[in-house]
């Protein structure tokens, strides 16, 4: 059997990715490694403290603040949503998902805060990109690979959403990203702080996630990895350089891909988790929130319907769920998620798992990359 640390080095000396870092734990058991670079050209060695972007491995963190709100009381699950976000007041929908942006009709429901922790509010992405209501996604909301920079403050955007119409009435379609970011304005307005604010003052000083947040200091851009795409002509075009989109905290911070974190970091919220929502003798969450977010919420048809969804996944709030065991790597209640920029990370209530990869090259397409699969592959025989 391949170890862990042989199995980075492998995609690593094949040229798929500048380096990586990776971390399993089960129990009180950690192993941790580190192989290759920070950059394409060799000149920093990754090492377990790396700083990534982590994409949407954001969500499940947003969807844990999101839950917190709702322990305090200060929403519901079955609340509208318009009290905190008033430009929702009365969304218009496309009168079918083909139909140009102007032919809509009103929708059938108020949006609720368990339409955005599921992504079936009707905003978001299908299958099929090229549908005339997804366009504005791209082009007024920047939603896509994570750009924090190019992104209008949460009041702009909220106000160019309010003219998007929705794809599907709010809880026919599971649909992707754009809930999470809708989230985490929602979360900014209840709690009265922002969204770094909150998610740092409930999340990561508590959890000792001291690397985690929207930007990275001057002082840990040594820790800092650059973020690439793989070059038509073989090698890496880069994205991002460490000096880049993530050094100073943007206008929006999107909490569907926003945050930079690192493997020991995103071990601590998956621990918690695995916890039951708790740290040592402090509860950051119920079990039975904990439970909410690590259940599948979406029907067969909304599975069968999303081409992310090919492996026997359902959805929770802010992450997967395996609900078929289709893949070697499929454990039924498996939850966690990948980011677009080479990350993922799941933990494994059964066996008490939490295992994360980090990677800075772009995913090509909706389906992991063969390092992703070899790496589930790898937890899955331990």
């Amino acid at each position: 059997m391949s170890t862990l640390r042989e199995v980075l080095q492998t995609h690593v000396r094949d040229g798929s990715v500048p380096g990586a870092v990776a971390l399993v734990a089960r129990g009180d058991q950690v192993d941790v490694r580190a192989a290759g670079s920070t950059d394409a050209d060799g000149s920093a060695p990754m090492a377990p403290d790396s700083v990534f972007r982590i994409a949407s491995l954001t969500k499940p963190i947003t969807a844990a603040a999101a839950m917190m709100l709702v322990e305090d009381g200060r929403i519901a699950l079955d609340d509208p949503v318009t009290p905190w976000l008033p430009e929702l007041a009365s969304p218009m929908v496309v009168r079918t998902p083909e139909s140009p942006v102007d032919d809509v009709v009103p929708a059938a429901r108020p949006l609720t805060v368990l339409d955005l922790l599921t992504s079936r509010a009707g905003y978001g992405f299908p299958s099929d990109f090229s549908l005339p209501a997804v366009g504005p996604l791209f082009s007024e909301l920047k939603q896509g690979p994570p750009q924090p920079q190019a992104v209008a403050a949460p009041d702009a955007w909220m106000a160019k959403l309010s003219r998007i119409p929705l794809l599907h009435q709010p809880g026919e379609a599971w649909l992707y990203n754009t809930c999470s970011d809708i989230l985490g304005v929602l979360i900014a307005r209840a709690s009265g702080q922002s969204l770094p604010e909150f998610l740092a003052e409930r999340l990561f000083e508590p959890l000792g996630m001291s690397d985690t947040g929207f930007a990275v200091p001057a002082r840990k851009l040594d820790r800092f990895t650059s973020y690439y795409r793989a070059g038509e002509a073989g090698g890496f075009d880069v994205v991002d350089a460490p000096d880049g989109q993530w050094s100073s905290v943007p206008d929006f911070p999107s909490a569907a891909g926003g945050l930079v974190s690192t493997a020991g970091d995103w071990y601590a919220f998956g621990r918690m988790l695995l916890a039951g929502g708790t740290v040592g003798d402090h509860a950051l969450l119920t079990p039975a929130s904990v439970r909410q977010m690590t259940t599948d919420h979406l029907t067969p048809g909304q599975r069968k319907a999303s081409a992310l969804f090919t492996e026997g996944q359902g959805w929770g709030f802010g992450g997967s769920v395996d609900v078929e065991r289709t893949a070697p790597w499929n454990v039924p209640g498996r939850y966690g998620w990948v980011g677009g920029t080479g990350t993922t990370a799941h933990i494994v209530p059964s066996s008490g798992t939490v295992a994360i990869m980090l990677t800075q090259v772009e995913m090509a397409g909706p389906q992991p990359p063969r390092t992703m699969r070899d790496f589930w592959s790898h937890v899955a025989r331990r």
